[in-house]
């Protein structure tokens, strides 16, 4: 079985192309922590693919159908020490799960 992990980006919250990618990373690692599937995904190469959604009902609904499917999740926000206010909720990380779950979320979206 193939494993991986979606990370889904804000695009309207006018972040910088670094701050995206912390922002990604702290989806990954947060949402990583929380799988089951960790040691498989880690084993294959934890594969990933970073996606994007132009707001937060995008983004919240991509969560809510994650978690209703029982992917593990995690969601990010900000701490407002930068770019953004304080609070908001920038990305989403989904899984490592098997790849065709975390399609069946996600296959709809945009690569960041």
């Amino acid at each position: 079985m193939q494993y991986k992990q979606a990370i889904v980006v804000r695009t309207d919250l006018g972040m910088g192309k670094g701050k995206m990618a912390a922002q990604a990373a702290h989806a990954a690692v947060l949402a990583a922590q929380k799988s089951s599937y960790r040691g498989q995904w880690m084993l294959e190469g934890q594969k990933k693919v970073v996606l994007r959604v132009s707001g937060l009902e995008g983004l919240l609904a991509v969560m809510r159908a994650a978690s209703m499917q029982g992917l593990s999740t995690a969601m990010v926000e900000d701490a407002g020490l930068t770019q953004i206010s304080s609070g908001t909720k920038t990305a989403v990380g989904i899984g490592p799960a098997p790849e065709k779950e975390i399609d069946s979320i996600t296959g709809g979206l945009k690569l960041l």
